[in-house]
């Protein structure tokens, strides 16, 4: 607990890698792994010598050694060791990570506070709204955390072996934990702000920098502590499927656990709203004015309208027979714009404007990639439009910059078409899987983030290094390096994975089946 919520989380996830790994290459998933030893014979011999509560005070005692539940004195010296079942010891880990975890983020959210937020220069050179923009409702973040883990604390304090935390979960997440939902809308203005101060205030950019150094941050930066509250929102969700994977089934402990994972992902859901709602809306403005229409206009701004894609393509002149001749000729530039519910179809013209010439919805929409294609036909597809701009239909022979470019694009066009392996809702018995051992940050909407420990179903991938996948705990689909990944390649842990996903998501099977089917927007 001397660790700060940084270093903790990225610990924690590093290990879970580790073991996953380490069962990876195991021929049988249920082999203990070393962060699961079974207690020692001198454990199994202890007897329970102290009935009494342990006093492990997380709040106050900020200095604590990282340790496993089972590592406390208190436990070890207890005898409870020798007589529980190693389930119920993986539950209770799993339930102390929980407890562990929220002490370690709020003493990083303390420091946000008394040593960025509240120091004296800073103050002086940020005016009022900046500091408001800045720091937004941390000071209500930080008080959630400490009733929260208040709480929590008094919980492991009744009695060595926890009963259960889910249910301390779900009663904070409904009735406190929309702070987070305010805190993280902000995060559009909030990075905005901070690289502008950065420019603009020199003065801003020493202090911060000055405070960066000082040896309470451990090196990390003053960003890596803004960002806080939406990471431990998300990783408070999974925390929590990794206690409902060790509960007993049919028992209360899982019916607590999953209606605490219900509440959080309705939580975690408004913030990944609330932060698109912001930047889509600006950048749905922009698009905007950069449109010229040759045919009838079309409104493009829309509250519930979003880009998927955006790009150029070569499109093909001539009939389709025309493909038998080898020239780059037959192609020329065409740029696109893909929403969510429309397809608009351009050229671009001088002044950065594009020039709209097409356009169909999104659902009116086809895709067919082309076989046997010689060098210069590479990477083309058919673009079918049922009915487009001018209520007739249309085709499009298109051609991508590279083999990843033009899958992107056809998944993108028509989301419901088959991909290469059978996505995670199909219940299928096995499928290729990945799990990420180095982040990684969308550059495109059609791309999918990834935080350490992951673990996703490849649908699809290609010869010049991307995936297509779907995380197992959201469903959220997206493209990402192949490089960020390592494949599991063991099916029984394939199989375990995706048995464990659908008991976490089994409370509402036809929200999961909804979720599972679309693409991440």
């Amino acid at each position: 607990l001397g660790l700060l919520y940084q270093e903790y989380r990225d610990k924690s996830t590093r290990e879970e890698i580790e073991t996953r790994r380490l069962q990876d290459s195991q021929t049988d998933p249920e082999e203990t792994s070393p962060s699961e030893e079974t207690p020692s014979e001198a454990e199994r011999t202890s007897t329970i010598e102290n009935k009494a509560p342990p006093q492990i005070n997380l709040l106050r005692n900020s200095n604590s050694r990282f340790n496993l539940w089972q590592d406390l004195p208190e436990v070890q010296s207890s005898g409870v060791l020798s007589i529980l079942q190693p389930d119920e010891i993986k539950l209770q880990e799993a339930m102390f990570e929980l407890v562990t975890s929220e002490a370690s983020y709020y003493k990083s959210l303390n420091l946000l506070v008394s040593h960025f937020m509240e120091n004296e220069r800073l103050k002086k050179i940020l005016h009022q709204s900046e500091a408001h923009i800045l720091f937004s409702n941390v000071l209500d973040v930080m008080a959630v955390s400490e009733r929260f883990l208040l709480d929590l604390e008094q919980r492991v304090e009744e009695n060595i072996v926890i009963s259960d935390v889910c249910d301390i979960v779900y009663q904070h997440t409904v009735n406190h934990f929309s702070v987070y939902i305010t805190y993280v809308s902000n995060q559009t203005y909030q990075e905005r702000a901070y690289k502008q101060l950065l420019q603009d205030k020199p003065a801003f950019r020493e202090v911060i920098s000055q405070l960066e150094l000082d040896p309470k941050c451990k090196g990390l930066s003053f960003s890596s502590f803004l960002i806080l509250p939406f990471q431990r929102i998300t990783r408070l969700k999974l925390l929590v499927q990794n206690i409902l994977k060790k509960v007993e089934e049919k028992s209360d402990r899982e019916s607590t656990a999953l209606d605490a994972h219900k509440e959080l992902e309705t939580v975690v859901k408004a913030c990944n709203e609330g932060v698109r709602k912001m930047s889509r809306t600006e950048q749905m403005i922009s698009i905007q004015k950069k449109l010229e229409f040759k045919i009838k206009s079309v409104p493009i701004i829309s509250h519930s309208r979003w880009l998927l894609k955006q790009g150029e393509l070569q499109q093909m002149n001539g009939p389709k027979t025309s493909r038998t001749l080898r020239t780059k000729k037959l192609f020329r530039e065409i740029y696109l714009f893909l929403f969510n519910d429309l397809l608009v179809i351009c050229r671009q013209i001088p002044g950065d404007k594009y020039q709209v010439f097409d356009s169909a919805p999104r659902g009116l929409l086809r895709v067919e990639e082309l076989e046997d294609q010689g060098q210069s036909l590479a990477n083309v597809f058919i673009l079918r439009l049922l009915e487009n701009a001018d209520d007739r239909e249309a085709s499009y022979m298109l051609k991508a910059s590279s083999q990843s470019e033009m899958k992107r694009w056809m998944i993108s066009l028509a989301p419901n078409r088959r991909t290469k392996f059978v996505s995670f809702t199909s219940r299928l018995v096995d499928c290729p899987q990945i799990q990420c051992v180095h982040p990684y940050v969308a550059q495109q909407p059609d791309e999918l983030s990834l935080e350490l420990a992951d673990v996703l179903n490849i649908l699809d991938k290609t010869d010049d290094g991307w995936i297509f996948g779907e995380r197992l705990h959201d469903q959220e689909r997206g493209w990402f390096p192949s490089s960020m990944g390592e494949e599991i390649l063991n099916p029984k842990i394939r199989a375990q994975n995706l048995k464990e996903c659908f008991r976490v998501h089994k409370s509402d099977d036809s929200q999961r089946r909804k979720l599972g089917s679309r693409n991440r927007q």
